[in-house]
C-alpha cells in the first residue's frame, strides 16, 4: 500500500505524547487499527500524489478520536512548504481540544520546542513552523473569518456538531490551490438535521460515504471508515457483544466494565448515538436495525414476464420521483425501475416527465404488470394520457386510511422474510430515510421533517407495490398485460 501514512505514525510514535492520566508524558503508542486507519487517510497513488481530499471518521466517544486528530495535524504541519493547518469545530472550547493536545505534546518535547531548541514555536493560539512558513490554528463555528484561508489540511472534530454548512463548506472551498489538500472530518454520529433545518454537515457526509461505498455514486477522492454497531431486530443494544463492533478500543483502553457502568447511566439514545454510533431520531424509527439487510437476496431477478405491481410515486422538482416493481407472489421480489432525485449542486432542476413516462411504458413491456400503484399528485395529467394508451393505471392516493395499514403489513413481511430486495443502494437509503410518524389515528411512514432533504419515495413505492401485490396474488389473478 503506498502512503504518507507510515511516516506519519513514525513520527506520532517518536514525538506525540500523551496528555491526561497516569500515563501523562509517555509517548503515544499507536493499536494496530489506530496505525492502519491513518495509512489509509493518507493513501497516495503510485505517482506519490495523495488519494484521498475528504476523509470520515465516525467513531464513538473514547476511542482517541482527539489523538488521532492531533497526529494528524502535527503531521500536517511538515506536508508542504506553506502548510496552513485547522482544527475545527463548533465552539471555541471544541476546537482547541485537538490543538491543546498537539502544543503540549510540542512543550514536553525538546526536540520539537524552540524555546528548548526544537523547531515548532509555540503561540497561545497558534503554532508555526518557521523553516517551511507553516501554521497551525484552531477555527470554531463561531468565531471564524473567511479572509485569506488556504487550508492544506483540516481536522473537524465532532462534525456532528456543526450549527450549519458554512464553516465545512469554506474550509472545502479554501484550498483549490493546494496539489494535495485534506480534510477530515472526525466524529460520532448525532443530530441529524443541524439548525437551519437541513441535514447536518455530518450525516450528509455519512450518506455520501455510503453512496461512494456502495458504488451508487464514484468519487475516488472520497474516503471513510465507519465504526457503528450493527443491531439486528432482537439484538439488546446493551450487551457486550453490541459494543464491540463500533468500539475498537473496547477492552483495550476503553475498558469493559466503565463501558458497562456508563451503560446503565446514559439514556438509550444517547448511548446508542456517542457510543454505538447508532442514529437516532425523535420520530420511532421505521424498521428495526438489520431487518431489512436480511431481507437481502442477490441472486432472485426479475424475469421478462414476471408478473408485476408497478408503483409510482411523483413530484415537480424539490422532491423525487420513483417507480418501484414488485413481483405478484406469495414471497414477493422489489425492484427499482427507476429514480429521479434533483442533484445536490444547487442546480435549477424539474423531474424529465417524458422520460418517466417512457420508463413506464418500457416497463410495462418487459413486465406483466397487473396495475400501476398510482398516486395522482402532481402528475393526473399523465395518468389520464397512460390510461388512454391502455396502461393499467390505479390511483392510490397516499392517504391514511390507505397508508396505514400497508405500512403495518410491509413492516410485518420485512420483520418475517416474507419479501426479498437485491440490496438496491437507491432502495435501501430511502427506506434508511423513513421515520414512523404515530398521530392518534394511527401510525404511517414519513420523513424526519416535512421538508427534509432526505428522500423516501422509494420506500413510499415498495408499501404501496406490496400492498397491492398482495391484494393480486390473494385474488388469484395476475392479469392480462395488453402490452
Amino acid at each position: 500500500m503506498n502512503t504518507d501514512g507510515l511516516f506519519a505514525c513514525d513520527l506520532i510514535e517518536s514525538y506525540l505524547r500523551l496528555t491526561k492520566g497516569t500515563q501523562r508524558g509517555e509517548v503515544v503508542q499507536l493499536r494496530m487499527w489506530q496505525g492502519d486507519l491513518i495509512c489509509d487517510v493518507l493513501r497516495t497513488d503510485s505517482t506519490g500524489m495523495r488519494v484521498y481530499w475528504t476523509y470520515l471518521v465516525l467513531l464513538p466517544r473514547k476511542n482517541s478520536k482527539s489523538l488521532l486528530g492531533a497526529g494528524l495535524a502535527l503531521d500536517g504541519l511538515l506536508d508542504e512548504p506553506g502548510a496552513e493547518v485547522y482544527s475545527c469545530a463548533a465552539d471555541r472550547d471544541q476546537a482547541k481540544l485537538i490543538f491543546k493536545e498537539v502544543k503540549a505534546s510540542i512543550e514536553m518535547s525538546p526536540d520539537l520546542d524552540a524555546s528548548q531548541g526544537g523547531i515548532f514555536k509555540v503561540y497561545r493560539d497558534a503554532i508555526e513552523y518557521p523553516a517551511m512558513g507553516s501554521v497551525y490554528k484552531a477555527l470554531s463555528a463561531e468565531a471564524f473569518t473567511k479572509e485569506g484561508l488556504n487550508p492544506s489540511r483540516v481536522l473537524f472534530d465532532e462534525l456532528h456538531a456543526q450549527p450549519n454548512w458554512e464553516l465545512w463548506n469554506v474550509m472545502n472551498q479554501g484550498s483549490d490551490t493546494r496539489e494535495q489538500p485534506l480534510v477530515v472530518g472526525i466524529s460520532t454520529f448525532g443530530v441529524m438535521t443541524d439548525s437551519t433545518g437541513q441535514t447536518s454537515v455530518c450525516k450528509a457526509q455519512h450518506e455520501y460515504f455510503e453512496k461512494v461505498r456502495s458504488g451508487e455514486l464514484v468519487d475516488p477522492r472520497f474516503g471513510g471508515r465507519v465504526y457503528a454497531a450493527q443491531l439486528g431486530e432482537h439484538d439488546d443494544y446493551l450487551t457486550e457483544e453490541a459494543w464491540f463492533g463500533p468500539n475498537p478500543a473496547l477492552g483495550d483502553f476503553l475498558h469493559l466494565e466503565k463501558m458497562a457502568a456508563v451503560s446503565r447511566k446514559m439514556q438509550a439514545p444517547d448511548f446508542k448515538t456517542k457510543r454505538l454510533n447508532i442514529w437516532v431520531t425523535s420520530s420511532n424509527p421505521w424498521l428495526p436495525d438489520g431487518a431489512w439487510e436480511a431481507c437481502k437476496d442477490e441472486q432472485r431477478v426479475l424475469e421478462d414476464g414476471t408478473p408485476v405491481v408497478l408503483a409510482f410515486d411523483g413530484s415537480r422538482s424539490n422532491d423525487a420521483t420513483a417507480l418501484l416493481a414488485v413481483s405478484i407472489e406469495a414471497r414477493p421480489r422489489l425492484h427499482v425501475v427507476g429514480l429521479w432525485e434533483k442533484p445536490d449542486d444547487g442546480s435549477t432542476w424539474r423531474v424529465p416527465r417524458a422520460e418517466v413516462k417512457d420508463a413506464v411504458r418500457r416497463a410495462c413491456r418487459k413486465y406483466k404488470v397487473s396495475e400501476i400503484a398510482w398516486d395522482e399528485f402532481l402528475w393526473q395529467d399523465a395518468a389520464e394520457e397512460l390510461l388512454e394508451e391502455h396502461i393499467p393505471v390505479e390511483y392510490f392516493p397516499q392517504t391514511p386510511e390507505r397508508m396505514r395499514p400497508a405500512t403495518q403489513r410491509f413492516y410485518e413481511r420485512v420483520i418475517d422474510g416474507e419479501l426479498t430486495h437485491p440490496g438496491d443502494a437507491r432502495l435501501t437509503r430511502h427506506v434508511g430515510n423513513t421515520v414512523l410518524k404515530t398521530t392518534y389515528r394511527g401510525s404511517q411512514i414519513a420523513k424526519d421533517k416535512p421538508d427534509s432533504p432526505r428522500k423516501i419515495d422509494l420506500a413510499v413505492c415498495a408499501v404501496m407495490g406490496v400492498a397491492r401485490a398482495e391484494w393480486w396474488h390473494s385474488n388469484g389473478n395476475s392479469g392480462p398485460n395488453i402490452w
